[in-house]
């Protein structure tokens, strides 16, 4: 049902090279730049991810409940990938790990706060 979701920066370079290096680790690569978004994906025919400055010309703002959840297929590439937020300057909002008895993964703050994590069910 998601086609792809936008978070905002303040700094496109910035967030851009955090999130090329992170997603690297997942295979997804540019699929789309202007000089206002870049936007990654897997496959074209499958969601995407983007960081994008604000068309209203307003700072990024970081909404309060709101996360994005990435997927991924093992308790192994979520540890992985979560550290390799925090090595680019992400920050913690939760370590990698079980949560309940399916469920697991590992919470970060992106370089402009945005909180993301990535996730597998066991």
């Amino acid at each position: 049902m998601i086609g792809y979701i936008t978070l905002g920066t303040k700094d496109l370079a910035r967030a851009a090279a955090f999130y090329d290096a992170l997603f690297a680790e997942i295979g997804a690569s540019r699929l789309m730049e202007s000089d206002r978004f870049v936007a990654w994906a897997v496959d074209p025919n499958k969601p995407g991810f983007g960081v994008i400055l604000p068309y209203d010309g307003k700072p990024a703002t970081v909404g309060n409940g709101s996360m994005v959840a990435l997927a991924v297929d093992s308790p192994a590439k979520v540890d992985a990938l979560y550290a390799r937020a925090l090595e680019l300057g992400a920050t913690d909002e939760g370590p990698a790990g079980p949560r309940g008895d399916r469920f697991y993964a590992g919470y970060f703050r992106d370089l402009d706060g945005n909180k993301l994590n990535f996730f597998c069910n066991t």
